[in-house]
């Protein structure tokens, strides 16, 4: 508990930084749209500046890159590698935030394949979107409590993974016990996540099932095959995903303080 709490800490310091350099005053007339220039005036070092603070931070923990993902989902929707995209800029936040709003929205970690195709589909996203921005799980860890139940029952798993993890993850307790989503190169942002799944070690229920299906089947073995296919896709999904229904102009708020609502 004590290490969660430090690194829930340490992200968290991390995010003030960032958005306190995006939160500075802005030009009106560029207010109500996105744009990968919307500092440029008011902030010209802003992104700069950023890059340094992430990259750092990034090397001192490296699952700070798979929490800034996670943030990212849930906003929109260096050993670290991977692809890079160009953001476009001026998102507001909310001024009705609901986190079970996103936790609903969301697909869970026992979502089955036809569950995740819709809730992507919802959001505009093709399936093959859909199992390239899974792909994000080639970096970061998971609670016991999201993988518990397919470790115990799943039958589409490899045996000697699961002996590992259930020695993780008891049957009861432990629900914070954290294991990597991608246990052959929890730090580098490559494919092996999809190479897992052909060796059936998903980690959660809802990972496994990209592979269960013939509909999806082909993608996951391009991007085995392919990595730099995957890396493409991903890049092109996630800018789709920084732009789903933002908040501009006079919509939402940009927060003096970004852990609580302007008042």
């Amino acid at each position: 508990m004590a290490a969660a709490a430090a690194e829930f800490r340490r992200f968290s310091y991390l995010l003030l930084i960032i958005f306190n350099l995006l939160l500075l005053p802005f030009n009106s007339s560029s207010a109500y749209h996105l744009s990968k220039h919307f500092y440029s005036k008011t902030c010209p070092n802003a992104l700069s500046t950023i890059k340094t603070a992430v990259h750092n931070a990034v090397n001192s923990d490296p699952g700070t890159a798979a929490a800034l993902l996670h943030l990212h989902f849930r906003d929109c929707f260096i050993n670290i590698g991977g692809p890079s995209w160009s953001v476009s800029l001026g998102r507001r936040d909310s001024t009705t935030p609901s986190k079970d709003a996103g936790s609903t929205i969301i697909p869970g970690p026992a979502s089955n394949l036809t569950h995740l195709i819709s809730s992507f589909a919802n959001k505009g996203f093709t399936a093959r979107q859909m199992v390239a921005l899974s792909g994000s799980h080639t970096i970061g860890k998971a609670h016991c409590a999201a993988f518990r139940n397919r470790i115990y029952n799943d039958s589409d798993i490899d045996a000697s993974y699961a002996a590992w993890l259930r020695s993780k993850c008891p049957q009861s307790g432990g629900d914070l016990n954290y294991v990597p989503l991608d246990i052959t190169t929890p730090i580098l942002f490559d494919n092996a996540y999809f190479k897992n799944l052909q060796s059936q070690k998903g980690l959660l229920h809802s990972d496994q099932q990209l592979l269960s299906s013939g509909f999806t089947n082909s993608i996951v073995k391009e991007y085995i095959s392919h990595p730099s296919k995957f890396a493409n896709d991903f890049a092109e999904a996630m800018v789709k995903m920084s732009e789903l229904s933002p908040l501009t102009g006079t919509n939402g708020e940009i927060r003096r303080d970004c852990r609580r609502m302007n008042y």
